[in-house]
């Protein structure tokens, strides 16, 4: 699904030149929860912007779905980002304006789908997360559990190949957080595949995979620590 080779991402000013990803390695195997943890300023956001095609890369490859998205212009990288990937981010970015249903169909209107189309697609994803019943509510007259539910439902209707979740429980309270990652696991279990940066290690031992992130690098925490790997999964209770 998503396939990350020797890939660097430099900022350069006139006086410096920053690392943000050096000799960054990573494949994601279709159907995978990964999540992405590290420290802050390792790189996790901009690896994340990077994969949802937000970002462009200095050097290295990366294929998407087995194509390789390297060389690809402004317009083909957004054609991809809007048929391939679902983006979840911690603010949930749901337009105040509009209602919920409308703001699950906005993604849609960029791919030219029919009205009708447009609403099944919508309503179908809000039933998916549970809240068929605020279809018509504006995203102010919700909490913030529910808000995010919406952001993954906004996700969710133009069924995408990659679902990327950025922090997706920062701005929730702990139960709201859980919910929000029970659906998530739920996904998982449908069959989605989804990537999620974060710093929480009790939410990153709910996904499949972890990895992480140091210095812009991939890392190996077993090498790192000379750990058995089995001593850093959790056990049963704990994953529990």
């Amino acid at each position: 699904m998503l396939t990350m080779k020797s890939l660097s991402k430099v900022y350069r000013t006139e006086m410096v030149e920053t690392y943000a990803l050096r000799d960054f390695n990573l494949e994601v195997r279709p159907g995978e929860f990964v999540a992405v943890t590290g420290p802050s300023g390792s790189g996790k956001t901009t690896f994340l912007t990077i994969a949802g095609l937000l970002e462009a890369f200095s050097g290295g490859s990366y294929q998407l779905d087995g194509v390789d998205v390297s060389r690809m212009g402004d317009d083909q990288r957004s054609r991809i980002r809007n048929q391939k990937i679902g983006f979840i981010f911690q603010a949930f970015n749901l337009i105040p304006d509009l209602n919920v249903l409308d703001n699950i169909e906005v993604p849609l209107r960029y791919r030219g789908l029919a009205t009708a189309d447009r609403k099944k697609r919508a309503a179908d994803a809000l039933a998916r997360v549970g809240l068929s019943a605020r279809a018509r509510h504006y995203p102010g007259e919700l909490s913030g559990g529910q808000q995010q539910r919406v952001a993954i439902a906004r996700a969710l209707a133009g069924e995408p190949r990659l679902l990327l979740a950025d922090e997706p429980t920062g701005n929730l309270d702990s139960q709201m957080a859980r919910s929000v990652m029970d659906l998530l696991e739920e996904l998982h279990r449908e069959g989605s595949t989804i990537v999620m940066v974060t710093h929480d290690p009790q939410l990153a031992a709910r996904a499949q995979r972890n990895v992480h992130v140091i210095d812009g690098q991939v890392v190996d925490i077993a090498a790192e620590l000379h750990l058995d790997p089995a001593l850093l999964r959790p056990s049963p209770a704990t994953a529990a």
